[in-house]
Formats: structure tokens, C-alpha cells, sequence
């Protein structure tokens, strides 16, 4: 593997094992991603989905019911033990710069997870991202916009990508097909109203390709 930076903010791991408990009971009232059912369409039933940085797991379980075959992941110790209570499933502790998975999934749901990633650490992060992905299979990707990063009033960090940031560190990343950027707004857990860019991705069916970020 080649070198990287930093690929993991130890303030906001801290913030999450603080408030797993109380982030998980929000979560809870909360719907499901608006943004799942664009994804979901893009997959077959059965589909090998990983949820990278899946939190308190209101989105695996509607991958769940959904008929994906599912692995769930979290940086969070606490936020992971939260998701296996709701999920009564085994939910995995891994930060993003371990994922060393090979042309393992149909699809990535990564939704308001690689935006906590510094910036210095997403070229590496999201070769893994797109390493672990099989041929023809999609990735969804969403993150905060603003174009310089830093943290939130609850002191988490963000990367804070604007929308010909995302497309980059992607094309970077790997061979896609396809690369489908939206932007809206929304409020996040600490209840202010950001921009937001999301990213639908294919993969190319050309699974020889190996992005310059792994060796």
C-alpha cells in the first residue's frame, strides 16, 4: 500500500462514542435516506451491499428489508454496538482507511460517512472505496458542500467538498462508468442547514484497472 495521509479525525470518533446513544435515538424517528431509493433501483435483490460508516443502522435495516445481502460497518465502537441492538446482526468496527476488501460488493452505500474523512486521506480512502467494489457495481457517496473544510458547532470534523471536488477525487480514485453529482440542503444532527453534494457511481466493467492510490 502506498503512503497516505490521515484518514480518520480522533475528536469526531470521540464525539460519536460520547453521543452513540443519543445519536441512535434520533435516528430512530427519523426516515430513511431520501437518496436510498435511486440506489436500491441500481440492484438486484441479493445484491452484496456494503454500508460503510452505517451508524446507528437506520439505513441497513432498510437495505435489509429491501432483500440486500448486507455488511455493515462503523469507525465507532459505540455507534457499532448501537447499530447490532436495532439490527440484532453483527456490525463490524473498522475505520475507512482498513477496508481492504477486493471486488467484493455489487454496491457501497457510504451516505453521510467518507465526509468526515480529511481531505488529506480521501485519494486513499476512496481507492480502497473503489477497489472493494466489483465490475459494474455502484457506489453512493454523500458530503457536506462548502469547499474548505473544518468542523461543526459540535465540533466535528468535515471535509466540506463541493460538487468538481467529488467528481476529482473519484475519476482519481478509479474507472467509473458513470458519475452522477446532485446537490441540495438539508440539516444534519446538529440541526443547521448546509449544502449537500451526492454521488452515484458505476464502476467500469474493466475490473484490470488499478487506481494509481494502491500499490
Amino acid at each position: 500500500m502506498s503512503s497516505k495521509g490521515q484518514s480518520h479525525d480522533k475528536a469526531t470518533l470521540a464525539f460519536y462514542a460520547t453521543e452513540a446513544a443519543a445519536y441512535g435515538a434520533r435516528s430512530d424517528g427519523i426516515g430513511v435516506s431520501k437518496s436510498l431509493t435511486a440506489f436500491l433501483a441500481e440492484l438486484p435483490k441479493g445484491a452484496a451491499v456494503l454500508d460503510l460508516g452505517c451508524g446507528a443502522g437506520r439505513d441497513t435495516h432498510a437495505l435489509i428489508e429491501a432483500g440486500m445481502a448486507v455488511t455493515a460497518v462503523d469507525g465507532s465502537p459505540e455507534m457499532a454496538r448501537e447499530a447490532e441492538r436495532r439490527l440484532a446482526m453483527p456490525v463490524r468496527v473498522m475505520l475507512f482507511e482498513d477496508l481492504d476488501d477486493v471486488n467484493a460488493f455489487d454496491g457501497i452505500w457510504a451516505n453521510a460517512s467518507l465526509l468526515h474523512v480529511p481531505r488529506s486521506g480521501l485519494p486513499d480512502v476512496l481507492a480502497r472505496v473503489h477497489r472493494a467494489l466489483r465490475p459494474n457495481a455502484i457506489l453512493y457517496a454523500s458530503f457536506k458542500s462548502g469547499g474548505t473544510d473544518g468542523r461543526d458547532k459540535l465540533g466535528r470534523y468535515y471535509n466540506y467538498l463541493n460538487a468538481d471536488e467529488v467528481s476529482a477525487l473519484l475519476r482519481a480514485a478509479g474507472r467509473w462508468r458513470s458519475i452522477d453529482i446532485s446537490q441540495g440542503r438539508g440539516k444534519g444532527y446538529d440541526g443547521t442547514e448546509t449544502g449537500w453534494v451526492q454521488a452515484l457511481a458505476r464502476k467500469s466493467g474493466d475490473s484490470a484497472f488499478q487506481p494509481a492510490a494502491l500499490n
